[in-house]
């Protein structure tokens, strides 16, 4: 074997080895690009979560302002029907007092009412009392004299009954005489 067999057979030991490693190389760039690839089709999906998520919390941001916005103005509204109420309600303790008063006020105009009533009942049956004497006054003076013109009738009667006899005594004779 010649020095340059020896080298050709270094070189293609050499030649091998470096092919052996280039195939390495080859099939671990393979796999890091499939890593690689992996990886950028991982962060295009991340990427995508990413956007759908920040659309997301903008819309959600969107919905919780409109929320917050509707809340206050519900708030607004809450506060100016409270003091409406609370203006309400201190018209309607003030009318509430002027209530009361008026009561009292009535109270005590019904008692002296009242008082004047049973003065004036006092009055009323002193003057009932006053009229049935005066009635019965007049009714026992009727019965005397209803008695008294009963018994003018009935004497009446007599005179009508003997004036009739009377003239029937004095038609007899008459038709007698031809």
């Amino acid at each position: 074997m010649s020095p340059e067999d020896g080298f050709c057979r270094l070189l293609q030991l050499r030649y091998q080895e470096l092919k052996e490693e280039n195939s390495k190389l080859r099939s671990t760039l393979s796999q890091n690009q499939a890593v690689a690839e992996s990886q950028a089709e991982r962060i295009r999906h991340l990427e995508r979560t990413l956007e759908k998520s920040k659309q997301k919390e903008e819309k959600e941001a969107r919905e919780l302002e409109a929320m917050v916005q509707q809340v206050e103005e519900n708030l607004q509204l809450m506060t100016k029907r409270a003091v409406k109420a609370e203006n309400s309600v201190i018209k309607l303790k003030q009318e509430n007092m002027h209530l009361q008063v008026q009561m009292e006020s009535y109270k005590s105009e019904n008692k002296a009412l009242k008082s004047g009533h049973l003065e004036n009942l006092t009055a009323v049956k002193q003057n009932a009392d006053v009229a049935l004497q005066n009635l019965l006054a007049v009714i026992t003076r009727s019965k005397s004299s209803i008695k008294q013109l009963i018994s003018g009738a009935e004497d009446l009667q007599l005179v009508a009954d003997l004036l009739k006899s009377l003239d029937k005594i004095s038609e007899i004779p008459s038709q007698g005489t031809p």
